[in-house]
């Protein structure tokens, strides 16, 4: 599964559920906690399968190839989670910094 077929996915899922009418994500079997928790275990997942592919290559079972590309999407995967922790960071400091 690739992480922009995955998470891209998910995450597009979840933005047109809550633009479809207000509360509607919240009423959504898992809401916006559910999406977080799913993302993060495809995340994991993804990892996983990137160390069993690099170890495969390192023992001669595997391709080079594979290992590479395995690795490649776990990269991705990591820098989009480090890119949405960010954006979430940011827009928490914005909200607090708001005068009431």
């Amino acid at each position: 599964m690739s992480i922009t077929g995955g998470l891209g996915a998910t995450a597009a899922a979840a933005y047109r559920a809550a633009s479809a009418a207000p509360g509607a994500a919240d009423a959504a079997p898992g809401g916006f906690g559910g999406l977080v928790q799913r993302a993060m275990q495809q995340g994991v997942e993804i990892g996983r399968s990137a160390e069993a592919a690099s170890t495969a290559a390192m023992l001669g079972q595997g391709g080079v190839t594979e290992a590479v590309m395995a690795i490649s999407r776990a990269e991705l995967a990591l820098q989009t989670a480090v890119t949405v922790r960010d954006r979430v960071v940011a827009a928490y400091q914005d909200v607090m910094r708001m005068p009431i």
